[in-house]
């Protein structure tokens, strides 16, 4: 029936939680601080530390990815995988630790003010 397919799209755009530019760029460089990491590790882990929430789509990825490296919070280097596949692995550089840190603190910021909003009597 036409009406259960209708609902059953909504479920899953319900459950669906899409990352903006800035959330997603925040996400790969916390993953990239706790190792170097292929772009399909990056994928995995984000969806892995998120319990499945989010689940990054390999073109907003790879467009991240791109952006980060010109930016100059990431560099890349080509290195065999565990399967002894080449893959190119992305690395956190000393700037992007830095912009990390700023990120995380203005995250959190912005967190608890929506936090104390959503509570108010």
């Amino acid at each position: 029936p036409p009406l259960e397919r209708q609902q059953k799209r909504l479920s899953v755009k319900e459950n669906r939680s899409d990352l903006g530019q800035g959330t997603l760029d925040m996400l790969i460089l916390r993953t990239l601080a706790l190792q170097a990491m292929h772009g399909y590790g990056i994928s995995v882990r984000i969806q892995q530390m998120s319990n499945g929430v989010f689940r990054v789509n390999a073109g907003s990825l790879f467009v991240a990815l791109q952006r980060l490296q010109r930016d100059g919070l990431i560099r890349s280097e080509w290195k065999a995988t565990e399967n002894s596949r080449r893959a190119k692995y992305y690395v956190l550089t000393q700037q992007g630790r830095k912009r990390l840190n700023a990120e995380t603190t203005s995250w959190n910021r912005q967190v608890a003010a929506i936090a104390r909003i959503l509570e108010a009597e």
